[in-house]
């Protein structure tokens, strides 16, 4: 124990046998009894040759300590009122944390991709990917990046990559435009929170699909929309309705090329109604092409932005579905008025992903490696659909293609989400449909099974199992 002015105690120990200097234990120790409020504000402290000679130490120690103390605004120092601790406010405990094994996803999250798992929707099949060209390649625009000029790459996107991408959709997608269109983005949250960050409609509406993606309608709420829920049937979302309840909508988002997560594809009819909608209001229209050209049945339509001739719509992909996930890699495709204000929003608020990984998927796109995976994805993707639904017929389980997944509906008295959350533990990652909807009069139960991680080698097991679970839960 050491005396601290007249009445202050305080326990120091320093140990010289540690690696530590005599200097950061003082430092450490002091500021320690501040923190915890053993040393309350203004209590003086001895001068440094006081404690010096206290402690056995030398005399620069303990100004080292001091001078640190200081420079962190722990203890003031002046001739007429010596050194003491400063003024600072009062802290309060905080109750303690039970330790946890891991953080736990959000919860809306965790509903929406449950995996990893067979059934998971939203992930492109591990077996199908050349994951050793795509890592070869990887690892060549890791070591030129590393080697190269470090300098802040293009904000945008590395220009080869934005290139690749439009030209891809001149083909794929039938939009005409140029790479100074595209916006590399984080995926397609990315491109949605850097839309929303520029058209700034807080206050105004939105359209969305019902049911719809439930991340996407968080996203509108949380950028201040109010969201307005229209159905969707067999021609995708029905405009008509739309029009009826909210015609003064300031944006829509939709899925037209095959809508999440039922399936169809928006009719013709339909795509111009939205158009002609969005141009004679000034609206905005965000198509979200999550599977783009990755259609089961028959060719692909054209994107809606290949007919937009107003500068209406912001087209949104992802290389999620195609390639993986886990490369958060996604772009925008802008209207050229709008180029302008999402460069500087990109460069400002939400730059493009490393450099790297970009250039290596513009090499994989130019070699014509992208091309050919696409369609060896589609051949696998049809046969595991149709293994799926031979699986679940015998079952009692109808289900019919929706996207990437099979649909499988259930009684409305029978709760998808417990079926989904308990099936995690058999290894099972179905998505309930429930959740995706947001008006609960057209709420409806069922599980959508993804086609692309229902390996046929426990194909029959698992369908086994989730007629067992649906069994529990009816």
């Amino acid at each position: 124990m050491y005396q601290w002015g007249m009445t202050s105690l305080l326990p120091l120990g320093l140990d010289r046998s540690t690696k530590t200097s005599l200097t950061e234990q003082i430092y450490v120790g002091i500021g320690a009894a501040i923190g915890s409020g053993v040393l309350s504000p203004g209590a003086r402290l001895p001068s440094w040759r006081d404690l010096a000679a206290q402690l056995g130490v030398a005399r620069g120690t303990v100004r080292a300590a001091y001078e640190r103390l200081q420079d962190a605004q722990l203890i003031v120092s002046s001739r007429s009122a010596g050194t003491r601790v400063a003024n600072r406010p009062q802290t309060v405990a905080a109750a303690p944390k039970v330790a946890e094994p891991h953080d736990a996803l959000p919860e809306a999250y965790r509903d929406v991709s449950p995996g990893p798992g067979i059934f998971q929707m939203g992930s492109p099949a591990l077996d199908v990917f050349p994951a050793t060209l795509f890592a070869r390649i990887r690892t060549r625009t890791v070591r030129a990046e590393t080697v190269g000029p470090s300098s802040y790459p293009d904000p945008r996107g590395e220009t080869q990559l934005r290139r690749e991408v439009a030209a891809h959709l001149a083909i794929s997608r039938s939009i005409e435009c140029l790479p100074s269109q595209v916006i590399i983005t984080a995926g397609y949250t990315g491109a949605l929170g850097l839309a929303l960050h520029v058209l700034r409609l807080a206050g105004r509406s939105a359209w969305v699909e019902d049911p719809g993606f439930p991340l996407a309608r968080r996203a509108l709420q949380i950028a201040q929309m109010e969201t307005i829920p229209v159905p969707v049937d067999d021609e995708g979302m029905d405009v008509a309705c739309g029009l009826r309840h909210a015609p003064g909508a300031a944006l829509a988002v939709v899925t037209p090329g095959q809508q999440a997560p039922l399936g169809p594809t928006m009719s013709l009819v339909r795509r111009l109604s939205l158009l002609d909608w969005a141009t004679q209001t000034g609206a905005w229209i965000i198509e979200d092409d999550y599977l783009g050209e990755l259609q089961l049945r028959g060719r692909a339509a054209p994107a809606l932005a290949s007919l937009d001739r107003t500068g209406r719509v912001i087209h949104i992909g992802s290389f999620s579905k195609t390639l993986s996930p886990t490369l958060r890699l996604g772009f925008v495709v802008v209207p050229p008025a709008l180029a302008p204000l999402f460069e500087e929003a990109a460069t400002c608020l939400a730059p493009a992903p490393g450099a790297a990984v970009q250039q290596a998927t513009a090499e994989f796109m130019h070699e014509g490696h992208y091309l050919r995976h696409l369609r060896r994805m589609k051949r696998v993707y049809a046969v595991r659909r149709d293994a799926l639904k031979t699986c679940l017929e015998p079952l009692g389980l109808p289900a019919h293609l929706a996207g990437l997944a099979m649909l499988l509906k259930l009684p409305m008295e029978v709760s998808d989400t417990q079926i989904a959350r308990e099936a995690a533990a058999f290894g099972l990652a179905p998505s309930p449909l429930s959740i995706w909807y947001s008006d609960p009069e057209r709420r409806q139960s069922g599980l959508l099974l993804g086609v692309t991680t229902a390996p046929g080698n426990r194909l029959a097991a698992s369908c086994d199992r989730l007629q067992q679970l649906i069994e529990k839960f009816s």
